[in-house]
């Protein structure tokens, strides 16, 4: 089974920038969409954006423009890329994969195929002050 690790999180001001990265490992077949999600306290998980295999990207529509998702397949390294950010983006990053990649399936949204058949990192702190 595939493992994540996140790094990269910590704490920026409005308009900053930081970089998450996704450290995978196992077979490639077992994260052919790949994603971060994340959590800010006292609220739901929610998607940010999710990279496909074949490079196609999606994201939520709160950082669209702001954020950019990508991966190195050499490195097994995904990344998330976030400039201007803004206090609301606040919280837990998690990195997240499956094997499926129905683009009906690999989207930035907490869907039961991520529930039931995604491996999640354990997850990296985001703070944005203002």
């Amino acid at each position: 089974q595939v493992q994540l690790m996140e790094s990269g999180g910590g704490s920026a001001q409005t308009g900053g920038s930081l970089r998450l990265s996704c450290a995978a490992s196992a077979y490639r077949g077992s994260r052919n969409c790949m994603g971060w999600f994340r959590q800010a306290p006292g609220k739901e998980r929610e998607g940010v954006a999710v990279i496909n295999r074949d490079g196609s990207t999606t994201y939520t529509d709160s950082v669209k423009g702001r954020f950019t998702i990508s991966q190195d397949n050499t490195k097994n390294t995904l990344y998330l890329q976030m400039d201007n950010l803004e206090p609301e983006d606040t919280g837990t990053y998690y990195c997240a994969a499956h094997g499926f990649m129905n683009p009906m399936i690999c989207r930035p949204s907490v869907s039961s195929t991520w529930i039931n058949s995604g491996t999640w990192g354990q997850g990296t702190q985001v703070t944005v002050s203002s």
